[in-house]
């Protein structure tokens, strides 16, 4: 941005890129749309198969929360979010966030938008908050049209307990409002990958399918039980500890470790996307 237009007349650059123009923009692609629709249609395919499968039990008397998807709309809201936490969610993650810069420079649009002009830190601050709060919404769009699902079929009632005993809607429902937000902040790793990625790439795919690639070799790491106390370093190790949500006496060690691990890795992974496009040579 030279001199001459700071100067301008009426120009102002926190009036660049508002948020809402690309909050619009972004709605309006269609991988918004594709997105939208495999998420709410997942509970529906979920119950479609308890209602062929019948309702599942419990294998050698252990219960797991799968064995409880079908107590009630609660339970099913919970299940469904356990079977997408692991890998499902990172798809709309990876790809708003991973998407967002890399698709204007494959466009060649990416220029044309600094030279509007648009500051660089002002560009990426929109496009993050953007593709941050569409990640959000995804995320959460899932356990409310599951829970709306699961009570159509199953009812509205308590959140029956893997463990035994129940929890009451008036304290079932906080309790899947905080496992939500628990799986938020989870995702911020993965989202400040893709966002990383992004600013690094003109290929969206690349973004996408590199921070999809790296969750999963984090996921395998945590795995190899070699690793000791090393896996507590991963975020992966802390991707399930809101089940300590849905115990008769909620246990918060799980999740704030979980939390300040996710929260650490994408507050590195922002600034070095910051930083680094700050000083990139913008050709497309």
């Amino acid at each position: 941005m030279t001199a001459l237009t700071e100067h301008a007349p009426g120009y102002r650059a926190r009036r660049t890129l508002p948020v809402a123009v690309e909050s619009v923009r972004q709605l309006k692609r269609r991988r918004t749309l594709v997105m939208g629709l495999v998420l709410g249609l997942l509970p529906f395919v979920l119950a479609a198969a308890f209602a062929i499968g019948g309702a599942p039990g419990g294998a050698s008397g252990r219960v797991t929360l799968m064995d409880t998807a079908t107590a009630s709309g609660a339970n099913f809201a919970a299940t469904s979010l356990f079977v997408s936490a692991g890998f499902l969610l990172v798809v709309p993650v990876a790809l708003f966030c991973g998407d967002t810069v890399a698709s204007e420079a494959s466009w060649s649009s990416l220029r044309y938008l600094l030279a509007a002009p648009v500051p660089r830190g002002r560009l990426l601050a929109a496009k993050l908050v953007v593709a941050l709060w569409m990640s959000a919404a995804a995320i959460v769009l899932l356990p409310l049209v599951a829970l709306a699902v699961g009570t159509a079929a199953y009812g509205w009632g308590p959140l029956e307990l893997p463990t035994g005993g129940s929890l009451p809607v008036g304290q079932a429902l906080p309790r899947l409002a905080l496992v939500v937000a628990f799986v938020l902040v989870s995702q911020l790793v993965t989202a400040g990958l893709a966002f990383w990625l992004s600013t690094r790439t003109d290929a969206p795919l690349g973004a996408v399918g590199g921070a999809v690639g790296l969750t999963i070799i984090g996921n395998v790491l945590d795995a190899v039980t070699a690793l000791g106390d090393w896996r507590q370093f991963l975020p992966a190790h802390w991707q399930f500890a809101w089940i300590d949500a849905l115990q008769p006496q909620l246990e918060w060690s799980g999740m704030l470790k979980g939390s300040a691990v996710s929260v650490a890795y994408a507050l590195v992974l922002f600034a070095l996307a910051f930083r680094g496009f700050a000083r990139k040579d913008i050709v497309s």
